[in-house]
């Protein structure tokens, strides 16, 4: 057995947003898999928003992402025979919401793509594609966003766009936001950045603080 994390530590506040960086290899997708509760750790413990994640069953975890958690990803991972609508009112279908679609319109007229409801993936531009996936992140209003590299496949000033949204969208709901990136411009735009290596924090500094420091 490979042991990825070793001896990590971290308590990460309600609204804060955490850029996560460090180079390939250094357990950065690992810690958010940990979080989104995708994987079991081996030892210690995860709390996020009340829920002891070692605790729970899979039928538990399921449960707590579906209320708690919202993911982008890289490769958008829409569903190719859905609609953009129908995309963006999974989650709160799965969450047992009456009102998905109203919240799924909104959603995506809140990422500018209120002309695009009916279009299927195949239709959308990749930034259209990465807004559509951002809208149904955050369409159940979840405690927290996991968004790994959401930039990866876009061009610069695509990608800008889309960060600017996440960041806005994230503000104004009072989401908990982990962002994954390369990008150190990126992460200085959150309010904290923990820097990985080898498996262990490396780094872990309050981007606020280094600002009013200089």
């Amino acid at each position: 057995m490979v042991n990825i994390l070793k001896g990590i530590s971290l308590q990460v506040e309600a609204g804060e947003r955490v850029g996560l960086v460090g180079p390939s290899g250094s357990g950065k997708s690992s810690l958010m898999m940990l979080m989104g509760g995708l994987e079991r750790q081996t030892s210690g413990d995860i709390r996020i928003a009340g829920h002891d994640l070692s605790k729970l069953s899979e039928d538990g975890l399921a449960r707590f992402r579906r209320d708690n958690v919202g993911i982008v990803f890289q490769n958008f991972h829409l569903v190719p025979t859905m609609t953009a609508l129908e995309n963006v009112a999974l989650p709160a279908e799965f969450a047992g919401r009456d009102d998905a679609f109203d919240l799924a319109a909104d959603g995506l007229k809140a990422v500018g793509l209120g002309h695009r409801l009916e279009h299927y993936p195949g239709q959308l531009s990749g930034g259209e594609q990465q807004r559509t996936a951002l809208a149904r992140a955050l369409v159940a209003g979840p405690k927290l966003v996991l968004a790994d590299e959401p930039t990866g496949n876009l061009d610069g000033e695509t990608g800008r766009q889309v960060i600017a949204l996440l960041f806005d969208l994230a503000r104004r709901k009072g989401t908990t936001l982990i962002l994954i990136t390369h990008d150190n411009a990126l992460a200085e735009r959150c309010d904290r950045i923990i820097r990985l290596g080898d498996g262990r924090i490396v780094e872990d500094r309050s981007t606020a603080a280094v600002a009013a420091a200089q």
